[in-house]
């Protein structure tokens, strides 16, 4: 609704991109057994779906500063992220060959905690790259980015310490990532809406 009032390209990066790890997280939610959505789903499907997610959003927070000052086409980086989205689905539900992270009465898999860390690796890069154009964010917008990258980080650290999906770590990290992606939604639609608004 606001794409075209934005003219700052990672924005509209992040915009498109949300939406498709939004939709990651949903299923990622609705597959735990307490859910009954997909019966075929259990703690490990559940965890592969946020791993997934994870490494779309941290790499999209890597990449959106270096877009900043760019005219994006929207309906390009909707289609881009739509066809990694199905891609992501059938990697977990339809050909499962996307390696495994949690294990009943084990806990977490080598490989999810090595994710987490280059996850975080990925998103400290990020920052980086926000920080070094920092120029071409209004202050506000800025400021949001950093302290969701930030959120987000501590999320990914906190998800390296549960054995339990229902333990506090967890409990925390969730809510780290949902004031991490309120924090997004502020940037976007201050930017987007607001401000033209305003101005």
């Amino acid at each position: 609704n606001t794409r075209d009032k934005i003219h700052n390209g990672s924005l509209i990066l992040l915009g498109a991109a949300y939406l498709w790890i939004g939709a990651v997280d949903l299923l990622h939610t609705v597959s735990y057994k307490g859910m009954g959505v997909l019966q075929d789903a259990d703690a490990d499907t559940a965890t592969q779906l946020w791993i997934t997610a994870r490494y779309i959003e941290s790499a999209t927070l890597a990449a959106a500063p270096l877009l900043a000052g760019r005219r994006l086409p929207m309906p390009r980086v909707v289609w881009a992220y739509t066809g990694l989205f199905v891609l992501a689905v059938a990697v977990i539900f339809v050909w499962p060959v996307f390696p495994t992270c949690y294990v009943e009465g084990q806990g977490l898999t080598p490989f999810k905690k090595i994710s987490e860390y280059v996850i975080a690796g990925i998103l400290v890069a990020g920052l980086g790259n926000l920080t070094a154009r920092r120029q071409h964010f209004e202050h506000g917008v800025f400021r949001r980015l950093v302290a969701s990258i930030l959120l987000t980080i501590a999320s990914e650290l906190l998800f390296t310490f549960y054995v339990d999906v229902y333990g506090l770590s967890n409990l925390l990290g969730h809510l780290c990532k949902l004031v991490s992606f309120w924090l997004i939604y502020k940037a976007i639609i201050e930017t987007g809406l607001q401000e033209p608004y305003n101005l």
